[in-house]
């Protein structure tokens, strides 16, 4: 139940309610509403002063309700493990998954298989809503509601990999047979409690644990990498918890998707805001769209000779722009060096937050985020002392060296024993939990700082070489940025492919990092490809969407001709 804090004061005026004490956060004068546990003696003291003539009305009347005391709301609501379980039974489910993930330095072939389970609850339009981790590169998706034996198969419907939500379907009419879906509610207070519902492991059956919210501000999301609103909660989330509601009164309050490692009972939540922007996305594009970026590296402006260097009047608060991707919207409209003070109206403080509910500050990439593409933003700048309005068209920002590639295989290029790929998180994911330090310091650096200058662009790398006697001598060439294939800078892996491919020179020659050159017969290497392709049971020579760009190419150069 939430009280106010005025409301509770005036309530207490009566000593004896609380034996002659008044709580500690009485005492304070913040206006947060807090979630406060009514014995059955506070239930019917709150009655009789909120309506004398209704003293004999019952806490379970009054929970339901909205009371007026002195004109200030007092609002009730249900938030324990009880009312979650019965909610729950008939609308969250057990997901089980089978997943084959790539392999990275092998990118021709997968992993083994694997199995896992998650959990999932019903929502309005009869799809299942769920973590995207759970169903991560899966082959094959099965769901059970609770009390059934029974399996269905699911389809996923949509994937969020960013912001870790997906969306399944199931055909089967018995699967919704008696099921129920569950509403959304609203981003929880502080303190106020929730119930996470799922099935986590050490049983079958579906589990509740109760938590009180803790904390509200953008978080790291593990699986996807991006910086968005999270709820902290001090209820423990566990492997297979994930994809399971967070209820609160009779709404999902979040989806349960990590926990902080190393840490007891520190579990994060979705929040509605969230699943909103990633629902509302897929129902009008049919798919997974994104969440917005600026584009923008931003610096603090909490150094006084730094404000007064950019010219910031004392009433002015703002963060500095540092960095633009280039390929950013704001990259013609905003320049570096220019203060950024206010977002759509809002304030931004010298430390880069905004106002968010009740004395609660969270970043302005969060405004940023919650954004539709193609939506405008409204931004107030500070450049050369001089304020300007300037309108911005947000869009999804994709980074130079992708972060995540699930649901996705590798491309991959071979010739002459040479192994081209473009270079992703997840290649250099391959060198293990240590990847940082243990990866190829050049690429890491290059994968987490670098940006692209032009749509399109990639990373190829010289991932290994396949010893043949072609390629003698070139065998310790690894890990290494392909720059230009016969004097011709090389945008991304395609191009790269139709260089080689489209060769008619006797010799190539492949200009590497550290200045290392490839020099090779361009018409024995393409006799020593097939050799070697059959030697390491390699099915083709390159990935099946060059494959597919090729022969489109080829038809186009055709068609044109």
């Amino acid at each position: 139940m939430l009280v106010s804090l005025r409301s509770l004061r005036r309530l207490t005026a009566h000593r004896s309610l609380f034996h002659g004490h008044l709580p500690p956060f009485l005492r304070e004068s913040s206006p947060l509403l807090l979630p406060i546990p009514l014995s059955s003696s506070l239930c019917s003291a709150a009655s009789a002063v909120a309506a004398p003539e209704k003293a004999s009305v019952s806490c379970s009347a009054i929970s339901r309700h909205v009371l007026e005391v002195e004109d200030v709301p007092v609002r009730y609501q249900y938030a324990d493990a009880y009312a979650a379980i019965e909610l729950a039974l008939d609308s969250v489910v057990k997901v089980f998954t089978v997943s084959c993930s790539p392999n990275y330095f092998l990118p021709w072939q997968n992993k083994s298989q694997r199995e896992s389970t998650g959990s999932g609850f019903v929502i309005p339009g009869r799809q299942i809503l769920t973590n995207a981790h759970v169903v991560a590169d899966h082959t094959f998706v099965l769901v059970r509601k609770h009390g059934s034996p029974t399996k269905y198969k699911a389809e996923v419907q949509a994937v969020g990999h960013e912001c870790d939500l997906a969306l399944l379907t199931v055909d089967s009419e018995e699967f919704w047979e008696g099921m129920s879906f569950l509403d959304l509610g609203d981003i929880p207070f502080l303190q106020e409690a929730v119930a996470v519902v799922g099935y986590p492991q050490g049983g079958d059956n579906i589990s509740v644990t109760k938590g009180v919210v803790s904390r509200v501000e953008p978080t790291q999301y593990v699986h996807g990498a991006a910086q968005l609103m999270a709820i902290q909660i001090d209820a423990a989330i566990n492997p297979g918890n994930s994809g399971g509601p967070a209820i609160m009164g009779d709404k999902v309050a979040g989806v349960a998707f990590q926990n902080l490692s190393g840490a007891e009972n520190i579990g994060y939540i979705i929040p509605v805001p969230i699943m909103k922007h990633f629902l509302s996305g897929v129902k009008e594009n049919g798919k997974y769209v994104g969440f917005c970026s600026l584009g923008l590296s931003c610096q603090p402006t909490e150094n006084a000779q730094l404000r007064e260097h950019f010219r910031m009047h004392s009433e002015m608060t703002g963060v500095l722009v540092s960095k633009i991707n280039p390929l950013s919207s704001a990259f013609n409209v905003l320049e570096k060096d220019d203060i950024i003070l206010a977002f759509d109206g809002v304030p931004i403080a010298n430390d880069g937050t905004v106002p968010f509910r009740n004395r609660e500050r969270i970043t302005f990439d969060h405004l940023v985020s919650m954004k539709k593409p193609a939506e405008k933003a409204l931004l107030r700048v500070l450049r050369n002392g001089m304020v300007h309005e300037l309108s911005i068209s947000l869009q999804p920002q994709q980074p130079l060296v992708p972060v995540q590639q699930f649901d996705k295989l590798p491309s991959y290029y071979i010739f002459a024993g040479l192994v081209f790929i473009p270079l992703t998180q997840p290649y250099l994911h391959e060198y293990g939990d240590d990847w940082y330090n243990t990866s190829p310091r050049r690429l890491c650096e290059r994968a987490l700082r670098e940006l692209p200058k032009k749509a399109g662009e990639q990373l190829v790398i010289l991932s290994q070489v396949l010893m043949d006697d072609i390629n003698t001598g070139y065998e310790r060439l690894s890990d290494l940025q392909v720059k230009k294939v016969n004097g011709i800078q090389v945008d991304n892996l395609k191009h790269l492919c139709s260089l080689v491919e489209g060769c008619h020179e006797e010799n190539l020659r492949f200009d590497l990092d550290d200045e290392r050159v490839i020099v090779l017969n361009y018409r024995n290497s393409k006799l020593a490809t097939s050799r070697i392709l059959k030697r390491h049971r390699i099915p083709s020579a390159m990935s099946g969407d060059l494959i597919g760009e090729m022969n489109c190419s080829e038809a186009k150069a055709a068609a044109s001709s």
